[in-house]
């Protein structure tokens, strides 16, 4: 029985800290934080909207995230400046290991991007890296408007991939994306890019551990 693969997008296949070069206009010295945070308070706050059903794009969550980065480090942004640093989030640069294991998957498996991102955004970040086309298709949770983790997010994910009758397995560098996939029963993998990230100790354990996409074709062999 074929295996469906869905990739999560930010963070595994585009790398978020990528913004921290334009952040140094704003930031100086301080933009590898600022960026960290940024990414860091995007995901905190789409968990929570999607706790407090109060779903708003992820796009908004960004923004947001943006805002509380910069006025935490005291630092201010102009309405002018905040569009165009939330513009360039759409280009956000690829992993290098991306394409080359997208490529060599193709044909082999189906493949889906699988993102809390809504449409047009990642049809933007993919295209500009020349992800898209090697993807089926693309699901987003815009369309049940909640956000991963929530269990409704990866079932509708099995819909939309169709993938009810067989396997469905997550690629994400994201540890807590990892452990929401497998807590609703589906396969997942995580990419362990940080050698010095810690797999938070939920008694829920990855399907398998890769440091690289370029594992990703060998190791899917013994799932």
């Amino acid at each position: 029985m074929t295996m469906t693969l869905a990739f999560d997008v930010y963070g595994t296949l585009v790398d978020p800290m990528g913004m921290s070069r334009l952040l140094a206009e704003d930031a100086g010295n301080k933009a590898e934080t600022v960026a960290a945070l940024w990414r860091e308070k995007q995901l905190e706050f789409s968990f929570r909207k999607g706790l407090m059903k109060v779903y708003e794009d992820f796009g908004v969550c960004t923004r947001q995230a943006l805002r509380y980065a910069m006025a935490a480090h005291k630092l201010t942004l102009s309405e002018e400046r905040e569009n165009v640093l939330m513009a360039a989030y759409l280009s956000l640069p690829a992993f290098d290991d991306a394409l080359p294991a997208l490529k060599s998957l193709r044909g082999e498996y189906p493949v889906f991007a699988f993102s809390n991102g809504g449409y047009p955004a990642l049809e933007k970040v993919l295209g500009h890296n020349d992800l898209l086309d090697q993807f089926e298709g693309l699901v987003s949770v815009d369309d049940i408007k909640s956000f991963k983790p929530d269990p409704a997010v990866y079932a509708y994910a099995r819909r939309a991939t169709g993938s009810w009758e067989k396997p469905l397995c997550l690629v994400s560098s994201n540890a807590w994306d990892v452990i929401g996939a497998r807590a609703a029963g589906l396969l997942a993998v995580w990419v362990k890019r940080d050698p010095d990230k810690v797999f938070e100790d939920w008694g829920i354990e990855p399907s398998a551990v890769i440091s690289s996409l370029s594992e990703l074709p060998e190791i899917l062999k013994g799932l």
